[in-house]
């Protein structure tokens, strides 16, 4: 998958002096390039959206799994925590680091649209959709429901579809 975006050069750094694994930089990139997709498509439509903060979000939230590398082929959610601790003690500031704490905690306190837009990109870049998660994003989107329901369908369809070339990218690299 040549046309993937680049992950920035801060994230492309902190995972080479974490000594991170091939199959998370690879996980980190599609759901960065992802995330810059859905920022293109609210940008288009007219909604503020902190670009830098979602892209920087989406290319860390899973970082934590540096600290935990079994939650790189199973479940579980330690990375989460660990990985904000860990973008904070590395000197990045809170607004970025929040990311690797909240892209599974869609209904926590202070969950805003950015929050969400990474949590949409670490879903959709599988083809995974969540009810919940895309209705909480349809409900701050404004206008008629229905209309803003059908528009990010239509997206995150688009972007659904060429899953299974983002799937076999990320499985192409090693665990270790």
């Amino acid at each position: 998958m040549t046309s993937l975006r680049p992950l920035p050069d801060d994230v492309v750094a902190l995972l080479e002096a974490l000594d991170a694994p091939p199959r998370l930089a690879a996980h980190l990139r599609l759901v960065h390039d992802v995330a810059c997709q859905l920022v293109d498509w609210f940008e288009a439509r007219g909604l503020t959206v902190d670009r830098e903060a979602v892209l920087f979000g989406a290319a860390t939230h899973d970082v934590g799994k540096v600290l935990y590398p079994a939650e790189l082929s199973g479940p579980g959610s330690q990375h989460e925590q660990a990985g904000y601790e860990l973008l904070l003690e590395r000197g990045f500031p809170e607004r970025l680091a929040r990311f690797a704490r909240t892209h599974a905690s869609w209904h926590a306190p202070g969950v805003g649209l950015d929050d969400l837009v990474v949590s949409l990109a670490d879903k959709i870049w599988k083809a995974k959709r969540v009810q919940d998660l895309e209705q909480l994003v349809v409900d701050r989107l404004g206008g008629e429901p229905w209309e803003a329901f059908m528009a990010l369908d239509d997206v995150l369809d688009r972007i659904a579809a060429s899953a299974d070339r983002r799937l076999a990218y990320q499985s192409s690299h090693p665990t270790k």
